[in-house]
């Protein structure tokens, strides 16, 4: 807390002088003193352990390409491909546009752990709808975005950065150093495009925070202008953005606006970032430099309002109305302020309030779906439990961005004493699928209903029949349908339909409510009810629409029994899935699958516990063109006699994972490990079809 409130009221000079004086401090003692009594364990990447996301601390291992011989390289590669967002699928579309810059509490928290981590109360961002350029930032030399944020946010289609920055009297030594020669320059530009481009991310923020000889200013466009070049032709579509700092001159002295003294490196790049201690009339000076790129123009606004114009913070909107009303394009830095000053009420509640700001100032960004098949659980990558197909698999709590879902564009609700229907990503409860679920809960009275935006879309539709399940649960006569929204052009005229896909019930009922007031009704064809969850309803039903386009998805609150006395309404909404009717996911049986470990460490404790750590890596073995969404790995403890049953380990979403010291009960005397293949319509593959390995266990 006391870092965030240093950090809201100390400008950067003065935290730049701060900590030079501070180095200069520590400096002036034996080298052998430490603010920290108790040793740190040296971190070596070469040994197999727990696989963690880290950042590159110097040039040396920059140059000598170490990153690429660590344990953890294979774990830190995203999985998940951009969705297309531009009209040419890579390109960013030709509007005003949102990049959001992560600066929370140093970086690499709770993120760092690429399997999941333990935090159900992790810091997250959900509202990708209305981004469209997102940067893991740290204070570090080159920071590589874990491949969480980069799997969550390609999802949404949203390109993620890297950084690489210097800063300080020590930045200044480094910068004096790949700039020592043209020649120098162009190889730490490649260096930094072979990381993204074998990480899966999609280019890098440079911000050069020191002063420079005059000299250097050459070699540093050349290095900016051929990272560039470099990034474009490995990874097309990719962004090199310039942070707003050293100038032409070699000063380093922040500008503010785009001008002469910070041109010449827009020039070279994909777009700068602009300082955010900006005046009213920087947004229109800088659009009017930059010409034909003046969506390339990010103003930057510091949430935590540290100079900023606007002051952040919860009058953010003051900053982006003027950019809006300029027509450039914007860039928040901190939006972690929400988490890291505790906000209130709460973290969930105060994150949706002030996103909700950003949205009715700004707009959207980025629509979805797009692309079939499709599926949300509305999984943010945390919460308290975990379940799979109404079965809750563990009740310990847990992050992981990579598995966040889709993630529904739920209008924030204000006021919760107010007698309406509330929506909101509900945690405390069990899902259907994953951590989380769509709660509606309120008053509802009578014949009355409500709908409450899920996802904006856009998917194409050629006379096909679209196949939507979705589960749900509910209290007393409260059921969830879902409003589809179609829409159709034609000689420029715009023409919308609605068709509701009602809950299974009356259906004479049904019809007589709200055939007027739906292009068409439509009955589930199919209903089920699990036998281990029974609480949950999963709903089928297929749609045939005339060749248009699904724009929007609206869940649907209305009671089953309209004149039922109670006006309490609760209903939850588990996942929804769309695809093609025809098209039913193939799993590759066992057989296909070659399976193996790597790295195996018994051990015994003190007390005679055994345990296990090993890597399990699994491939196709025709390398078939199969793609997953991610792999559920369980265990089961075998004995000569027989085998307990299965129990969830962890998820994947690279094809290897790492169990760490897994306790292995006594008298077990194998142990088979099952991976399971999960469709990207949400199909999981049946656990006795999946691949496995066995182990033996050995003694000690």
């Amino acid at each position: 807390m006391f870092n965030s409130l240093v950090r809201t009221y100390i400008n950067r000079q003065t935290l730049i002088s701060i900590r030079n004086l501070y180095t200069s401090i520590l400096s002036s003692f034996s080298p052998n003193m430490s603010t920290d009594d108790a040793p740190q364990p040296v971190f070596d990447p070469t040994t197999p352990s727990t696989p963690v996301s880290y950042p590159i601390k110097t040039l040396e291992e920059l140059k000598q390409r170490t990153y690429f011989n660590s344990f953890h390289f294979q774990f830190n590669k995203a999985s998940v491909p951009l969705s297309c967002n531009g009209v040419d699928g890579v390109m960013l579309p030709n509007r005003r546009r949102m990049m959001v810059c992560h600066d929370m509490s140093g970086g690499y928290t709770d993120d760092k752990w690429i399997q999941g981590g333990s935090n159900g109360d992790s810091y997250a961002i959900w509202h990708w709808y209305l981004i469209d350029v997102f940067i893991y930032f740290s204070h570090t030399l080159v920071t590589l975005p874990p491949p969480c944020w980069v799997n969550a946010a390609h999802k949404h289609g949203v390109k993620v950065l890297g950084t690489f920055i210097v800063e300080w009297d020590e930045g200044r030594a480094i910068a004096e150093q790949f700039l020592a020669t043209t020649a120098d320059a162009k190889m730490y530009a490649e260096r930094l495009a072979e990381l993204a481009d074998k990480l899966g991310f999609d280019g890098w923020l440079i911000n050069m925070e020191v002063t420079l000889n005059v000299e250097k200013i050459p070699i540093l466009k050349e290095f900016v202008d051929h990272l560039t070049k470099t990034m474009h032709s490995a990874v097309p579509g990719s962004l090199i953005i310039w942070y707003d700092s050293v100038t032409t001159d070699g000063q380093l002295n922040w500008q503010n606006q785009l001008n002469d003294s910070n041109k010449p490196f827009f020039d070279v790049s994909d777009g700068i970032f602009l300082n955010y201690s900006w005046q009213e009339d920087y947004p229109s000076l800088s659009a009017a430099v930059a010409g034909n790129r003046k969506f390339d123009v990010y103003m930057g606004i510091d949430i935590f309002g540290r100079g900023s114009y606007g002051g952040g913070q919860w009058t953010t909107n003051v900053a982006l109305d003027v950019i809006k009303k300029n027509d450039v394009s914007a860039a928040m830095f901190a939006p972690g302020w929400i988490y890291e000053t505790q906000q209130p009420p709460d973290f969930q509640t105060a994150q949706n309030r002030w996103w909700d700001l950003v949205e009715k100032s700004w707009g959207i960004s980025q629509i979805y779906p797009k692309v079939l098949p499709f599926y949300s659980n509305f999984d943010q990558g945390r919460g308290y439990h975990l379940s799979i197909s109404g079965n809750l698999v563990s009740d310990a709590p847990w992050n992981n961005l990579s598995n966040q879902s889709f993630q529904p564009y739920l209008e924030f609700s204000g006021d919760t004493e107010t007698k309406t229907i509330q929506a909101f990503v509900d945690f405390k409860q069990a899902s259907y699928s994953g951590g989380g679920n769509i709660t509606f809960k309120g008053v509802l009275e009578g014949d009355a209903y409500i709908t409450k935006r899920i996802f904006h879309g856009e998917i194409h539709s050629r006379n096909s029949p679209l196949r939507f399940t979705f589960s749900v649960k509910a209290e007393g006569s409260s059921v969830i349908g879902l409003s589809l929204e179609f829409t159709n052009t034609n000689d420029d005229v715009e023409k919308k339909t609605s068709i509701l896909l009602a809950s299974w019930g009356d259906k004479l009922l049904t019809m007589e409510r709200f055939s007027g007031k739906f292009s068409t009704v439509i009955m589930p064809h199919h209903v089920n009810k699990l036998e281990t969850a029974p609480e949950w309803i999963i709903q089928e039903s297929d749609v045939t629409p005339q060749e248009s386009t699904l724009t929007g998805i609206y869940a649907l609150c209305y009671k089953s029994d309209p004149k039922s006395s109670s006006s309490d309404y609760h209903a939850v909404l588990g996942h929804i899935s769309i695809q093609d009717s025809a098209n039913n996911m193939i799993f590759p049986p066992a057989s296909e699958w070659h399976v193996e470990s790597q790295n195996v460490n018994w051990k015994t404790d003190p007390q005679g516990n055994k345990t296990v750590s090993l890597k399990i890596l699994w491939k196709l073995i025709n390398d078939a063109a199969c793609v997953f969404s991610k792999y559920n790995i369980y265990v089961e403890n075998e004995t000569n006699e027989s085998a307990q049953a299965s129990k969830y380990v962890g998820s994947a979403l690279v094809k290897a994972y790492y169990a760490t010291e897994l306790l292995v009960p006594a008298g077990v005397t194998s142990l088979r490990f099952i991976i399971q293949a999960c469709g990207m319509n949400g199909d999981l593959q049946e656990l006795v079809d999946a691949p496995f390995l066995r182990l033996r266990v050995e003694d000690l």
